[in-house]
């Protein structure tokens, strides 16, 4: 008699991610790894065996969010709980408090052990199973090519991990870990497989990038890395984030004003108008001397587009300091901005040293009036581009309208355009760069319909493209 062979069901994982762009990309590298491991991607949370929860601490609630999450995580497979797991920046800093507060946590898993998630899955079923793991683990490395994307045009790629700034605000460091570079000539091979894989933009990510310094080739600083980056064929934009001001050197503005495939923008965090307070914030910068970097930059590139963070509120910040907050902005006229109100961190010396002094109805009179200025300022800016013709790299389907595509111009301005229904439905123009005649203006987009007719392609070569539970829509600043 000849047994039926039972059919071997893969198991599936589901990722949710919240915070930077840094966290987005290591839920692409885990995902990657889990699917190495012979997972298989949920396309919804319900579906899942495992559920990976990549936390952010960096604004206020974040860990009242996560147990908001852990709260919504169903029951599973045909009533099977599944294994939860929390990663990233909650994880490194509760630690095994996570699983002492009574909630459907299985692992914790921190942001510089992330490689070892499945093993540590596998390891459940054990006598002695490991449960927590924020060890400070010095390498930055992941298998070359394991990230499993969810941008089908643009690849992360980080450079750094961790910061040794200690700014007063910021967590960062208690939960990333002290600066660690990743070699150049691993970075390079990441950019050529993703080149080849048929991305057309690479970002280079940091906690403070433009601090990059090869530990495997003197001398190469990011201007130089910048360079090796450009050089690397079919490679037709290079973005990056997010760097210091005081670490933004001449070779650096020489490098993005000659080298061509280097985005025309700059995120430039300043965090306060005020001197005063960027003293107080361990900045390391003065109002003067940020305005005086910004008058270089334009003065080596006229287009360029800044933008930058802000937080209002700070200990000890008076009426006048957040005047001088809104004067900077005027001076300035960033092209986005993104602005907080100021929550103490765990860890953090602000929280140690500071009282959190300002009342929190000024805290919100102050940011709504920082954003109703920001947002008229880019109303201008936009208003003024209708008529021009720009350069738009296309990277999806536009959130309004399904037959309208959109992608973002060299400055990071989104464009949504109007394109053939053929265009529209299958994505023929997605990874091109086109010619775009913006027709309207909105505070935060462009509108526009395409110039003229983009010359035929060749199709990339095949790749692994894929959406992550919630890796690409809970993002905030490039920065902490």
């Amino acid at each position: 008699m000849v047994r039926a062979r039972k059919a071997i069901v893969a198991r599936k994982y589901f990722i949710e991610t919240f915070g930077c762009q840094m966290n987005v990309h290591d839920s692409e590298r885990l995902a990657g790894l889990l699917d190495q491991a012979g997972y298989e991607a949920a396309e919804a949370v319900g579906d899942a065996d495992l559920v990976v929860i990549n936390t952010c601490s960096v604004r206020e609630r974040a860990e009242e969010r996560l147990y908001t999450e852990l709260g919504m995580v169903p029951g599973g497979r045909g009533g099977k709980r599944p294994v939860v797991a929390v990663t990233g920046c909650v994880a490194q800093q509760e630690g095994r408090a996570l699983l002492e507060r009574g909630q459907r946590v299985d692992l914790v898993v921190g942001t510089q052990a992330l490689s070892r998630l499945p093993a540590m899955v596998d390891g459940l079923t054990g006598h002695r199973p490991e449960r927590v793991d924020v060890n400070p683990y010095d390498n930055v490395s992941f298998p070359l090519g394991v990230a499993r994307r969810s941008n089908p045009v643009t690849a992360a790629v980080t450079i750094i991990e961790g910061c040794n700034d200690f700014c007063a605000f910021c967590v960062v460091p208690y939960t990333r870990g002290h600066e660690r570079m990743r070699p150049a000539a691993e970075i390079l091979e990441e950019v050529r497989l993703a080149a080849d894989s048929g991305y057309r933009e690479v970002h280079l990510l940091g906690q403070i990038v433009n601090h990059y310094s090869a530990p495997d080739r003197p001398g190469c600083d990011f201007a130089e890395l910048l360079a090796l980056v450009d050089g690397v064929p079919g490679i037709e934009r290079i973005r990056f984030a997010s760097p210091h001001p005081r670490h933004v050197s001449d070779p650096m503005i020489g490098a993005m004003r000659s080298l061509p495939k280097v985005c025309r923008h700059l995120h430039l965090p300043v965090q306060s108008g005020s001197t005063a307070v960027l003293a107080r914030m361990r900045r390391r910068h003065t109002r003067d001397d940020y305005l005086q970097l910004v008058d270089r930059l334009r003065a080596a590139m006229p287009d360029i587009a800044l933008s930058t963070d802000v937080i209002v509120g700070f200990p000890g910040e008076t009426d006048r300091d957040f005047e001088e907050t809104l004067s900077l902005t005027r001076r300035v006229r960033y092209h986005s901005m993104f602005s907080f109100k100021y929550s103490e961190r765990p860890n953090t010396l602000a929280s140690k040293r500071l009282a959190d002094d300002v009342p929190a109805a000024e805290k919100t009179r102050r940011i709504v009036g920082l954003q109703e200025l920001q947002k008229g300022i880019q109303s201008e800016i936009h208003r003024a581009r209708v008529g021009a013709v720009v350069e738009v790299l296309v990277d999806s389907t536009s959130r309004r309208r399904a037959t309208e595509l959109a992608g973002r111009t060299s400055g990071n301005t989104v464009v949504n355009f109007r394109a053939g229904p053929r265009d529209a439905e299958s994505g023929d123009l997605l990874g091109r760069l086109v010619r775009v005649r913006i027709t309207d203006s909105g505070p935060f987009s462009l509108r526009g319909e395409l110039a003229d007719s983009p010359a035929p392609r060749p199709s990339p070569p095949a790749r692994r493209d894929a959406a992550l539970g919630g890796a690409a829509g809970r993002q905030g600043s490039p920065s902490a």
